[in-house]
């Protein structure tokens, strides 16, 4: 995203190839941004701010990062476009950024349900205001997305921007504040607040994108509950990945737990078993849902706060995790945004229902650390964001 706006070429080295980049890279190229496959990576051509097709219907899947960053990358290009997404997209909630983006002068209307996709963006030039509120108590995506719009659309004194509520998932945030700079804006934070200057994204030529933290999680884990070492090269304490801090996690409950410049490497705990843990996972909120699955290897009952995000994600994924969770043996309580997980006194062999969520597929994989087999529905809905998965996990075990 930030590749495409910028004024300059980007070449992407280590770019994930999985479904929800694809999403991303057709719907910029249908926009008018040219992307070329190179020996090193991914080349793309940035547009220097201004799209160069006006008028765009865009098909985004269930790519949720996608879907809110380009809805507010758009609200002001100046051309009409419509975003739509699969049947769940449908059902994932984005009121809140929309409402922030009118609030400013964006002429976006819903053409289904109000407060959900699809969306239908007319051409706007200018901003109404040189300030906005916006709620971030549902997804930090609404904020990321409206500040990696906000240096092109701002006025001379710049855009302030105003949360409102919990902003949840802040490391993501601070991510995308994180990027920014990289491309040459700086934004300024200030309690509740975020200042984004006025100003044109400046191509650093080459960039590096880490290894996927979020993925990183499940073969840590796998070290912590299957004894290991398992060591995963290409994020480390100098990562700017919120999910990183799940080797934290991890070590808070008993696991051997090596974090360096460029890897982390985890083991079972030195006296056994893990121990249980009571944990507000606001900063890791993809990589709690595998920490939700080594609780069930806990010396006792887990509890697991600030989960509220996951209610709106690929599925609702508190329903979804205490379902699947039952069926291996586990005693499961859930509330709005904390779940409770008993361990078994014995596992179950059982077949998982994934809800076309990656995540649901990954996490439950790790079951079979228990010595139990388990079986997984739509193994393929992990193209999402790691189509690799399964072939990683099976060499990892052979050897």
């Amino acid at each position: 995203m930030l590749s495409a706006l910028a004024d300059g070429t980007t070449l992407l080295i280590n770019l994930l190839d999985a479904a929800d980049v694809r999403v991303m890279r057709e719907a910029l190229t249908a926009l008018g941004i040219e992307l070329r496959s190179e020996p090193a990576g991914l080349a793309v051509a940035g547009c220097g701010g201004v799209f160069p097709i006006l008028d765009a219907r865009l098909s985004l899947g269930n790519a949720g990062t996608a879907f809110r960053s380009l809805t507010a990358a758009l609200a002001f290009a100046g051309g009409r476009y419509e975003l739509d997404g699969v049947a769940r997209m449908r059902q994932r909630p984005i009121g809140d950024l929309v409402d922030a983006l009118n609030l400013l002068g964006a002429r976006i209307h819903y053409a289904g349900q109000l407060g959900f996709p699809p969306l239908i963006i007319e051409p706007v030039h200018s901003l109404a205001s040189d300030r906005v509120f916006i709620n971030a108590s549902v997804s930090s995506q609404f904020l990321s997305g409206l500040l990696m719009a906000s240096p092109l659309i701002a006025g001379d004194d710049g855009l302030r921007i105003f949360v409102r509520g919990t902003l949840v998932s802040q490391p993501y945030v601070a991510l995308t504040v994180s990027l920014m700079r990289r491309f040459g804006v700086s934004v300024t934070r200030e309690q509740d607040s975020y200042m984004v200057p006025k100003a044109l994204y400046r191509s650093p030529s080459r960039f590096v994108v880490e290894g996927d933290a979020s993925s990183a999680s499940y073969f840590l884990a796998l070290g912590a509950i299957a004894s290991g070492p398992v060591q995963v090269d290409g994020v480390g304490k100098d990562s700017v990945q919120g999910d990183v801090r799940f080797a934290d996690v991890l070590a808070s409950m008993g696991a051997q737990v090596e974090v360096g410049a460029n890897h982390v490497k985890v083991s079972a705990p030195a006296s056994g078993r893990l121990q249980a843990i009571d944990a507000d996972c606001n900063h890791i909120p993809d990589a709690a849902m595998t920490l939700a699955t080594v609780a069930l290897f806990a010396d006792g009952p887990s509890r697991l706060r600030n989960i509220g995000s996951w209610r709106v994600k690929e599925t609702d994924r508190i329903a979804a995790m205490a379902t699947e969770l039952r069926k291996v043996g586990a005693q499961v309580e859930e509330g709005s945004d904390w779940i409770r997980i008993v361990p078994p006194k014995q596992f179950r062999e059982a077949t998982i229902d994934t809800y076309d969520d990656h995540r649901m597929a990954m996490c439950f994989s790790l079951v079979s650390a228990s010595g139990v087999p388990v079986h997984i529905r739509d193994p393929g809905c992990v193209t999402k964001t790691f189509p690799e998965y399964f072939e990683r996990l099976a060499a990892l075990v052979q050897r």
